[in-house]
Protein backbone atom coordinates (compact mmCIF):
# COMPACT_ATOMS: atom_id res chain seq x y z
CA UNK A 1 0.00 0.00 0.00
CA UNK A 2 1.70 3.35 -0.82
CA UNK A 3 1.62 5.57 2.04
CA UNK A 4 -0.95 8.33 1.99
CA UNK A 5 -0.47 10.87 4.93
CA UNK A 6 2.93 11.52 5.92
CA UNK A 7 3.47 13.99 9.03
CA UNK A 8 6.88 14.65 10.73
CA UNK A 9 7.75 17.77 13.22
CA UNK A 10 4.41 18.75 14.09
CA UNK A 11 3.83 21.63 16.35
CA UNK A 12 0.78 23.75 17.02
CA UNK A 13 -1.35 24.67 19.81
CA UNK A 14 -3.55 27.29 20.97
CA UNK A 15 -1.88 30.67 21.38
CA UNK A 16 1.17 30.26 23.81
CA UNK A 17 0.53 27.02 24.83
CA UNK A 18 2.06 24.33 22.70
CA UNK A 19 0.04 21.21 22.76
CA UNK A 20 1.50 19.06 19.57
CA UNK A 21 5.68 19.24 20.63
CA UNK A 22 7.19 17.04 17.44
CA UNK A 23 4.58 14.37 16.33
CA UNK A 24 5.35 11.91 13.60
CA UNK A 25 2.75 9.74 12.07
CA UNK A 26 1.81 8.08 8.83
CA UNK A 27 -0.76 6.23 7.30
CA UNK A 28 -1.16 4.21 4.04
CA UNK A 29 -3.62 4.06 1.45
CA UNK A 30 -6.37 1.67 2.96
CA UNK A 31 -5.18 1.77 6.29
CA UNK A 32 -7.26 2.40 9.64
CA UNK A 33 -4.90 4.44 11.87
CA UNK A 34 -5.98 5.28 15.43
CA UNK A 35 -4.66 7.52 17.50
CA UNK A 36 -5.38 7.06 22.04
CA UNK A 37 -4.57 8.81 24.90
CA UNK A 38 -5.59 10.46 27.66
CA UNK A 39 -7.64 14.04 27.86
CA UNK A 40 -5.45 16.81 26.95
CA UNK A 41 -2.59 14.08 25.06
CA UNK A 42 -3.33 16.18 22.35
CA UNK A 43 -5.52 14.10 20.09
CA UNK A 44 -8.13 16.52 18.66
CA UNK A 45 -5.61 19.45 18.36
CA UNK A 46 -3.81 16.88 15.67
CA UNK A 47 -6.77 17.08 13.46
CA UNK A 48 -7.30 20.56 13.84
CA UNK A 49 -3.53 20.61 12.55
CA UNK A 50 -3.97 18.67 9.62
CA UNK A 51 -7.01 20.29 8.43
CA UNK A 52 -5.58 23.58 8.99
CA UNK A 53 -8.22 24.67 11.52
CA UNK A 54 -4.93 25.48 13.55
CA UNK A 55 -1.74 27.04 12.46
CA UNK A 56 1.29 24.31 12.63
CA UNK A 57 4.67 23.81 12.10
CA UNK A 58 6.65 20.83 10.78
CA UNK A 59 5.86 18.55 7.64
CA UNK A 60 2.31 17.39 6.42
CA UNK A 61 2.54 15.87 3.34
CA UNK A 62 -0.58 14.16 1.66
CA UNK A 63 -0.93 12.08 -1.20
CA UNK A 64 2.62 13.30 -2.31
CA UNK A 65 1.71 16.73 -1.47
CA UNK A 66 2.56 19.25 0.42
CA UNK A 67 -0.15 20.63 2.78
CA UNK A 68 1.45 23.32 4.63
CA UNK A 69 0.06 27.17 3.64
CA UNK A 70 -2.93 25.29 2.69
CA UNK A 71 -6.04 26.93 4.46
CA UNK A 72 -9.09 24.60 5.11
CA UNK A 73 -11.15 24.58 2.03
CA UNK A 74 -8.24 23.76 -0.51
CA UNK A 75 -7.60 20.93 2.28
CA UNK A 76 -10.99 19.54 1.72
CA UNK A 77 -10.06 19.95 -2.05
CA UNK A 78 -7.49 17.83 -1.69
CA UNK A 79 -9.71 15.11 -0.07
CA UNK A 80 -9.23 15.58 3.47
CA UNK A 81 -12.89 14.70 5.24
CA UNK A 82 -12.91 15.40 9.32
CA UNK A 83 -16.16 14.49 10.97
CA UNK A 84 -15.39 16.60 14.31
CA UNK A 85 -16.07 15.76 17.79
CA UNK A 86 -19.52 17.45 18.08
CA UNK A 87 -20.80 16.51 14.86
CA UNK A 88 -21.85 19.99 13.99
CA UNK A 89 -24.69 19.31 11.95
CA UNK A 90 -27.26 22.07 9.70
CA UNK A 91 -30.33 21.06 12.50
CA UNK A 92 -32.90 23.13 11.03
CA UNK A 93 -31.91 20.86 7.60
CA UNK A 94 -33.20 17.37 6.91
CA UNK A 95 -31.39 14.51 7.14
CA UNK A 96 -31.27 14.20 3.14
CA UNK A 97 -30.33 18.26 2.71
CA UNK A 98 -27.40 17.57 5.06
CA UNK A 99 -26.35 14.69 3.26
CA UNK A 100 -26.59 16.39 -0.32
CA UNK A 101 -24.45 19.50 1.19
CA UNK A 102 -21.46 16.64 1.69
CA UNK A 103 -21.38 16.32 -1.89
CA UNK A 104 -19.91 19.79 -2.79
CA UNK A 105 -16.39 18.65 -2.98
CA UNK A 106 -17.38 16.14 -6.22
CA UNK A 107 -19.94 18.61 -7.78
CA UNK A 108 -17.02 21.27 -7.86
CA UNK A 109 -14.63 18.74 -8.76
CA UNK A 110 -17.21 18.41 -12.32
CA UNK A 111 -17.92 14.72 -11.11
CA UNK A 112 -21.27 14.50 -12.40
CA UNK A 113 -22.06 11.44 -10.67
CA UNK A 114 -21.40 12.99 -7.32
CA UNK A 115 -25.46 11.88 -5.87
CA UNK A 116 -24.87 7.96 -6.59
CA UNK A 117 -22.99 8.55 -2.97
CA UNK A 118 -26.44 9.17 -1.58
CA UNK A 119 -27.90 5.54 -2.27
CA UNK A 120 -24.67 4.33 -0.69
CA UNK A 121 -24.48 5.57 2.14
CA UNK A 122 -28.49 5.38 2.74
CA UNK A 123 -27.02 1.24 2.36
CA UNK A 124 -24.36 2.05 4.55
CA UNK A 125 -27.25 3.91 7.61
CA UNK A 126 -30.69 2.51 7.01
CA UNK A 127 -31.76 4.52 9.28
CA UNK A 128 -30.84 7.66 8.22
CA UNK A 129 -32.91 6.41 4.72
CA UNK A 130 -35.96 6.38 6.90
CA UNK A 131 -35.37 9.73 8.34
CA UNK A 132 -34.37 11.24 5.20
CA UNK A 133 -37.29 14.08 5.38
CA UNK A 134 -36.31 14.60 9.15
CA UNK A 135 -34.56 17.59 10.52
CA UNK A 136 -31.37 17.04 12.06
CA UNK A 137 -31.85 18.33 15.03
CA UNK A 138 -34.47 16.12 15.84
CA UNK A 139 -32.59 13.09 15.75
CA UNK A 140 -30.68 10.70 18.58
CA UNK A 141 -27.34 10.89 19.09
CA UNK A 142 -26.10 8.13 17.45
CA UNK A 143 -28.63 9.04 14.49
CA UNK A 144 -26.73 12.65 14.27
CA UNK A 145 -23.11 10.54 14.43
CA UNK A 146 -24.24 8.56 11.50
CA UNK A 147 -25.42 11.51 9.63
CA UNK A 148 -22.13 13.21 10.16
CA UNK A 149 -19.67 10.14 9.11
CA UNK A 150 -22.41 9.72 5.82
CA UNK A 151 -22.02 13.45 5.21
CA UNK A 152 -18.28 13.30 5.34
CA UNK A 153 -18.18 10.23 2.95
CA UNK A 154 -20.93 12.21 0.54
CA UNK A 155 -17.27 14.07 -0.63
CA UNK A 156 -15.82 11.11 -1.79
CA UNK A 157 -12.38 12.14 0.62
CA UNK A 158 -9.17 10.06 0.41
CA UNK A 159 -9.33 10.23 3.76
CA UNK A 160 -11.86 10.54 6.58
CA UNK A 161 -10.93 11.58 9.83
CA UNK A 162 -12.75 10.83 12.66
CA UNK A 163 -12.78 12.83 16.17
CA UNK A 164 -14.07 10.67 19.17
CA UNK A 165 -16.77 8.91 17.58
CA UNK A 166 -18.02 7.23 20.34
CA UNK A 167 -18.23 10.55 22.64
CA UNK A 168 -21.53 10.35 24.80
CA UNK A 169 -23.39 7.04 22.97
CA UNK A 170 -24.96 4.46 24.58
CA UNK A 171 -22.41 1.42 24.25
CA UNK A 172 -25.25 -0.85 21.89
CA UNK A 173 -24.68 2.55 19.55
CA UNK A 174 -20.75 2.41 20.13
CA UNK A 175 -20.88 -0.99 18.73
CA UNK A 176 -22.95 -0.07 16.20
CA UNK A 177 -20.37 2.83 15.08
CA UNK A 178 -17.38 0.60 15.37
CA UNK A 179 -19.00 -2.16 13.44
CA UNK A 180 -19.37 0.57 10.64
CA UNK A 181 -15.71 1.61 10.25
CA UNK A 182 -14.63 -1.92 9.92
CA UNK A 183 -16.92 -1.70 7.35
CA UNK A 184 -15.53 1.11 5.69
CA UNK A 185 -11.85 -0.26 5.84
CA UNK A 186 -13.15 -3.58 4.23
CA UNK A 187 -14.30 -0.82 1.30
CA UNK A 188 -10.67 0.38 1.18
CA UNK A 189 -11.28 3.88 2.99
CA UNK A 190 -8.43 5.40 4.83
CA UNK A 191 -9.10 6.24 8.06
CA UNK A 192 -7.51 7.64 10.50
CA UNK A 193 -9.70 7.69 14.01
CA UNK A 194 -8.85 9.83 17.08
CA UNK A 195 -10.54 8.10 20.27
CA UNK A 196 -10.73 7.72 24.06
CA UNK A 197 -12.46 4.29 23.70
CA UNK A 198 -8.79 2.37 23.71
CA UNK A 199 -10.39 -1.21 23.32
CA UNK A 200 -12.92 -0.36 20.52
CA UNK A 201 -10.30 1.72 18.74
CA UNK A 202 -7.65 -1.09 18.36
CA UNK A 203 -9.89 -3.65 17.76
CA UNK A 204 -10.96 -2.12 14.23
CA UNK A 205 -7.24 -0.24 13.38
CA UNK A 206 -4.39 -1.40 11.68
CA UNK A 207 -1.92 0.60 13.41
CA UNK A 208 -1.94 2.68 16.62
CA UNK A 209 -0.02 5.57 18.04
CA UNK A 210 -0.49 6.58 21.61
CA UNK A 211 -0.28 10.24 22.24
CA UNK A 212 1.03 11.48 25.74
CA UNK A 213 1.96 15.38 26.49
CA UNK A 214 1.76 16.18 22.41
CA UNK A 215 4.56 13.38 21.45
CA UNK A 216 4.40 9.49 20.48
CA UNK A 217 4.80 7.76 23.42
CA UNK A 218 4.50 4.32 21.61
CA UNK A 219 3.42 2.56 18.16
CA UNK A 220 2.44 -0.13 16.60
CA UNK A 221 0.33 -2.48 14.75
CA UNK A 222 -2.84 -2.33 16.69
CA UNK A 223 -2.89 -6.00 17.93
CA UNK A 224 0.32 -6.00 19.08
CA UNK A 225 -0.39 -3.06 21.18
CA UNK A 226 -3.46 -4.42 22.28
CA UNK A 227 -1.12 -6.67 24.49
CA UNK A 228 1.60 -4.28 25.15
CA UNK A 229 1.52 -4.16 29.32
CA UNK A 230 1.97 -0.19 29.45
CA UNK A 231 -0.94 0.21 27.13
CA UNK A 232 -3.23 -2.58 29.03
CA UNK A 233 -2.28 -1.06 32.37
CA UNK A 234 -2.77 2.83 31.10
CA UNK A 235 -6.27 1.92 28.45
CA UNK A 236 -7.60 -1.58 28.43
CA UNK A 237 -7.90 -1.95 32.49
CA UNK A 238 -7.92 -4.87 34.61
CA UNK A 239 -10.65 -7.17 32.73
CA UNK A 240 -8.20 -7.25 29.37
CA UNK A 241 -4.89 -7.86 31.81
CA UNK A 242 -7.36 -10.57 33.06
CA UNK A 243 -8.19 -11.95 29.53
CA UNK A 244 -4.94 -11.71 28.36
CA UNK A 245 -3.05 -13.49 31.22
Amino acid sequence: MSELLQVVGLQAGYGRAEVLTGLNLRLRQGEVVTVIGPNGAGKSTTLNALMGVLPSRGEIRFDGEDLQGLDLEQRVMKGLALVPEKRELFTTMSVEDNLVLGGFRPMRLGQRDWREELPRVYELFPRLRERRSQLAGTLSGGERQMLAVGRALMARPKLLMLDEPSLGLAPLIVKDIFRIVARLRETGVSILLIEQNARAALEVADYAYVLETGEIALEGAAAELARDARVVDTYLGSARRAASA
